[in-house]
């Protein structure tokens, strides 16, 4: 059942150095706060899991918590590279990591496959791709039924999985609205559960066919307004284009991402506090 604690204690109790970490959101309700917290408490050794690693990726392996990349697409959206995950690719900095290149749809059939107590995820998929030649876990099975040739990975299952959302009610039931991703299949596969949301009510009202995880498939909820700024939450806040462009010249330069990190992320006691110091940042260029 899930407990209603605050983000540093359900980070500090429940992600372990050297565990699998999912956090998940596609396009919007991307856990930010979460990975700040990460940072903040320097969890090290993680294998992070993301269909599409953005900033809080990016931050995360520039900020040396990372010691593996499991993943579909790598970038900026809108903007271009991730410079933090080219460096530690690239040139080993500010440690080596090691990755693991999925297609989207391999990825979302793996957690579906960890959410359904599986070893492997069948697909038809990779005919014709490279991709094989440089993930060795992505074989090939025959259909016992029809003999047909199809792709098979290992199924995901994180040590934990943090997802953010609109609200949670007082027992710890989490409703999410609008694009939902891999949200669902992640926590579901998942050892242990995280999520962050906008607010926790008395009733969540959820509308028919919402998708609501049910308290018991969760380990601990976590108010944390905002926290999935800079991208947004459907009906609470826009994405922050601004940002998105702003973190590029930030995080091309190694000595302007560690004095970032210092400033806002280590420098600050949580994610109310980051905000604050933001919106003064930004009030005053």
């Amino acid at each position: 059942m899930a407990e209603l604690l605050s983000l540093h204690e359900a980070i500090d109790r429940f992600v372990d150095d050297g565990d699998s970490v999912a956090l998940e959101g596609f396009t919007h309700l991307i856990p930010t706060a979460a990975a700040h917290e990460i940072i903040r408490q320097g969890k090290k050794d993680l294998t992070l899991v993301r269909m599409t690693p953005d900033l809080v990726y990016d931050l995360l392996i520039g900020a040396g918590c990372a010691r593996k990349l499991i993943f579909s697409w790598g970038g900026n959206p809108g903007v271009g590279s991730l410079h933090r995950l080219r460096d530690a690719v690239e040139k080993q900095w500010p440690r080596p990591l090691e990755i693991e290149e999925h297609s989207h749809a391999d990825l979302a059939n793996a957690y579906v496959a960890g959410a359904s107590g599986l070893p492997f995820a069948v697909l038809r998929a990779y005919a014709g791709s490279d991709l094989p030649k440089v993930n060795p876990l992505i074989r090939s099975v025959t259909c016992p039924f029809t003999g047909e040739t199809l792709a098979a990975v290992p199924s995901v299952r994180p040590d934990v999985t943090v997802i953010h959302a609109q609200k949670a009610d007082r027992k710890g039931n989490v409703l999410i609205q609008g694009i939902l991703g891999v949200q669902k299949e992640a926590a579901l596969a998942a050892r242990r559960c995280i999520v962050t949301v906008e607010e926790i009510v008395d009733e969540l009202d959820a509308p028919m066919n919402a998708c609501v995880l049910p308290s018991w498939a969760l380990t601990a909820v976590c108010r944390v307004p905002g926290g999935a700024h800079p991208s947004y939450a459907h009906g609470y806040y826009e994405r922050d284009n601004r940002f998105y462009q702003q973190w590029d010249p930030i995080a091309r330069d190694r000595d302007a991402f560690s004095a970032w990190l210092d400033e806002f992320i280590r420098g600050t006691a949580d994610f109310s506090a980051f905000q604050a110091k933001l919106a003064a940042q930004q009030e005053a260029q």
